[in-house]
């Protein structure tokens, strides 16, 4: 049987705010930004801001139901209470599986910058940060929530700092083609660039372990969506401003190459820097929050009682956190076009069916 004991409620608004914006701010910033660009020249600030609405209706769906019904799993537990068991579990099995791709993304890169950086063999050190991941979750809650705290705030005065120093290099020549592929692209790559914000709308999958989700949940999701969005559209506007045509379609870095055009290698590096806490801050957040699905699903009778069951001490889900952690850490090694294909389609699934539950 399930151990009795409760998950326990440790986490605050500020908590909420840093986990779903470490959640969001990962390669749809720091990758993205040249691959859409490509597609619609410099409308891409409008697909990024319209990106961010679509996100919102989602989350003001997702936030709608989660303080009413502040349960683990998020929208799992609403969509097999709305729509039915079967759907639900197949729902709740479907966002592990995306929630999980997309923190094995961010732990590739995160590999990736260390192998780049450092020369060490990435599979290796993919390997040794997965386990990193699952022992910092094993602690609580409220460990992962400080450790998300000190990595968001260094992450925002990084951007923060570009953002400054970019602003006097600014100038509206790069804007005066705006839409040289039509109006109809602009809207095509909103839907590709959805994907930046995709870890925001599986927050409430904590909601059973915040003090008080009707006031914290909306206060930390909402502020956290509006400052990420903020920090997109100025990020990639500079970008366009400070980079040729040209070489920003072709760039997989088109924030580090913008900001070595004025802050030279300092900037190279502060950005190198904002980017591994990036992927460090989204595969943190990602096995926290995907670990409450496997989670939910025991506690409902789908999985067997060894992933419900919770340490006496920092009422953690051992069992769901080290698998979701082992599979997390084996699966990074797939293509990163699978991942991020599968991890989107999944994220947009689950959307829909969240709007779903409100109608119903």
């Amino acid at each position: 049987m399930p151990s009795s004991h409760k998950l326990a409620r440790n986490l605050t608004s500020l908590d909420i705010f840093c986990l779903a914006t470490g959640a969001m701010i990962s390669s749809g910033i720091f990758v993205l930004p040249g691959i859409a660009y490509a597609r619609t020249g410099p409308s891409v600030i409008i697909s990024y801001l319209l990106a961010g609405v679509m996100v919102a209706i989602g989350m003001y769906n997702t936030l709608e139901l989660a303080t009413a019904m502040p349960k683990a799993g998020g929208d799992y537990f609403f969509v097999s209470r709305t729509l039915g068991p079967v759907v639900g579990s197949i729902a709740g099995i479907l966002n592990w599986f995306s929630l999980s791709l997309k923190s094995a993304f961010a732990l590739t890169g995160l590999a990736a910058m260390i192998q780049l950086y450092l020369g060490w063999n990435m599979h290796l050190v993919g390997l040794v940060l997965g386990a990193v991941f699952i022992i910092l979750n094993l602690a609580g809650s409220k460990h992962v929530g400080n450790f998300q705290i000190v990595l968001v705030a260094v992450l925002l005065l990084i951007m923060g700092y570009y953002i400054y120093h970019g602003s006097y290099h600014f100038s509206l020549k790069p804007f005066l083609d705006f839409a040289p592929y039509g109006a109809h692209r602009i809207l095509a790559t909103a839907g590709f660039v959805f994907v930046a914000y995709g870890g925001l709308l599986k927050i409430p999958s904590v909601a059973e372990e915040v003090r008080d989700p009707r006031r914290d949940l909306p206060r930390g999701m909402i502020g956290a969506l509006l400052t990420v969005v903020a920090l997109y559209v100025t990020m990639v506007a500079i970008a366009i401003a400070t980079l040729p045509p040209a070489k920003l379609a072709s760039s997989l870095t088109p924030i580090q190459e913008s900001a070595s055009t004025f802050l030279g290698k300092p900037g190279i590096f502060a950005i190198g820097l904002a980017a591994t806490l990036a992927f460090v801050t989204t595969a943190n957040a990602g096995i926290m929050a995907s670990s409450r699905y496997l989670y939910a699903l025991s506690t409902d009778n789908y999985l067997p009682p060894f992933f419900s069951r919770l340490n006496a001490r920092t009422g953690v889900p051992v069992g769901a956190v080290i698998v979701s952690g082992i599979f997390i850490t084996a699966v990074q090694h797939l293509n990163r076009e699978i991942l991020v294909t599968a991890a989107s389609l999944v994220l947009i699934f689950s959307f829909l069916l969240s709007c779903v539950c409100v109608l119903v």
